[in-house]
């Protein structure tokens, strides 16, 4: 028997969850949590104070500690939310907020970068570091930084801060996992990247070492071995990227499983254990460890849409519009609609493209609009489908907004053409942050404990067809506005 803690810091709210390992299972025992929020405004910031965030976690682990019911523990996991960047004083101490992966302040930088390496140098780029040019990662945000003015000893993220801070060491590495998010990491080579290191003139020690998550911190520091007594002698493993533990979580850690997760945005992500796997322009590869890469493309559109459509049309929720969605025909509303209310990532990475309804008349229902967006961001997963070259196998599917829509998640499996397994798992990333520790304490292998499977959600012909006819109006319309 074992017991991990995994730590799942995400976008909208910080998790601890306890579980026990025994006999194959996997279960969870205690759970905490706190809401987070990241701070925006109409400039396109997006950050939060690194202090105040670390300040909520470990309230959260005070918490945990004083649990009269906390099992010994043997290990602590972490995933957290990853493109995040933090710059350092010599003494460690944050000199700026933590700027999260949806900050678009660096937008002109990017473009800048783009005119100066033209398409050859973009294409090298990608190809070395696994990630377009683009405001989600680091190299237009030190360079708009710079421009600013602000100096830092050293750049690094959220994760590797906190370990920094709680084992009281200077030198704490960072995952490779993690670093692959940041679109300056060499993804094969697992180094940091020198052409781009050079070209915005940032030497190699003002960021983190590097290591796979699997490289054991033990030892807190004075203070936290006092306050966190529990903690003190186990553990912890580096930081992996929350998407990589969804993957895992999700049930999709062998090579050629394949996740797809729908909450607030939505992700579709393959695994390889490539040395160097082939990587079409528009899709990202990032790290689950050193012997997996995770190759895919998220949108900038899923929950959010059907949240804004049913808000704005005033359209009821629960069963009642799960009734009313079923009785429709798949592309029944004689519309065309580009999901993208908040910008595009994947595939084409545009950050012209706003969202777009084509085809509205005077019979035109707030229930068709919904219709249509939703099958409009299928749609667009079935586009990154297509640049990855996905078979059309089962699919592990998940999130909070697949699994509140059974009729949604038939219209994704319709749109790719490919079986979905609706997961059973309210939490996949703090499953996963557990499950990468228990392998990394030789307990289990990552493709070992899938999740149980909610529903088998197969793709139905004729809507299958009539959403290839959606698909090719929507790159129509794409095209038309765009070229």
């Amino acid at each position: 028997m074992k017991h991990v803690l995994a730590i799942d810091v995400g976008s909208s709210s910080a998790r601890l969850i306890v579980y026990r390992y025994d006999e194959g299972a996997l279960r969870a025992l205690l759970r905490l949590s706190a809401p987070l929020a990241f701070r925006s405004d109409g400039h396109g910031a997006s950050e939060l104070e690194a202090e105040s965030l670390r300040g909520a976690l470990e309230r959260l682990l005070d918490a945990l500690c004083s649990q009269p019911s906390l099992p010994p523990l043997d290990a602590v996991g972490m995933a957290t939310f990853v493109g995040n960047l933090l710059g350092l004083a010599a003494d460690g101490s944050p000199i700026t907020p933590i700027y999260t992966y949806a900050d678009t302040r660096c937008a002109a930088q990017v473009e800048a970068l783009r005119a100066e390496l033209g398409e050859a140098g973009l294409r090298a780029a990608h190809r070395r570091v696994g990630c377009m040019l683009h405001t989600a990662y680091h190299a237009p945000k030190l360079l708009w930084l710079q421009e600013q003015g602000v100096r830092a000893a050293l750049w690094t993220d959220f994760a590797t801060y906190l370990y920094r801070t709680w084992f009281g060491r200077a030198e704490m590495p960072c995952s490779y996992s993690v670093a692959s998010w940041s679109g300056i990491f060499d993804g094969v080579a697992l180094r940091w990247d020198a052409p781009w290191l050079d070209r915005l003139g940032v030497h190699a020690d003002q960021l983190p070492p590097l290591a796979d998550y699997s490289a054991a911190q033990r030892g807190l520091s004075a203070e936290y071995a006092r306050r966190w007594q529990p903690l003190r002698d186990v553990p912890f493993f580096l930081a992996v990227g929350d998407g990589a533990a969804a993957n895992v979580g999700s049930g999709a850690a062998a090579s050629g499983e394949t996740a797809l997760t729908i909450g607030t945005t939505a992700a579709l992500r393959t695994v390889s254990t490539e040395r160097a796997p082939e990587l079409p322009y528009g899709a990202w590869r990032y790290r689950i460890d050193a012997e997996r890469h995770l190759i895919g493309g998220a949108t900038s559109e899923g929950g959010n849409v059907f949240q804004w459509v049913r808000e704005q049309f005033k359209l009821p929720e629960g069963e009642a519009l799960e009734a009313a969605l079923a009785a429709r025909p798949p592309d029944g509303h004689g519309l065309t609609f580009l999901p993208m209310l908040a910008g595009e990532r994947a595939p084409n990475w545009n950050p012209s493209a706003l969202g777009t309804l084509h085809g509205v008349r005077l019979s035109t229902t707030g229930l068709d609009v919904l219709q249509a967006a939703l099958e409009g961001v299928a749609l667009r997963l079935a586009a990154v489908a297509r640049l990855l070259g996905l078979a059309r196998s089962p699919i592990w599917a998940g999130g909070g907004a697949l699994r509140a829509s059974r009729r949604w998640a038939q219209m994704v499996a319709d749109a790719l053409d490919a079986p979905l397994r609706l997961v059973a798992e309210d939490e996949p990333t703090a499953r996963g942050a557990a499950l990468m520790a228990l392998a990394a304490l030789g307990e289990v292998a990552l493709s070992e404990l899938p999740p149980p499977i909610e529903a088998l959600i197969a793709p139905r012909a004729e809507a299958v067809r009539a959403l290839d006819a959606a698909f090719e109006r929507q790159m129509a319309l794409y095209r038309a506005l765009y070229g």
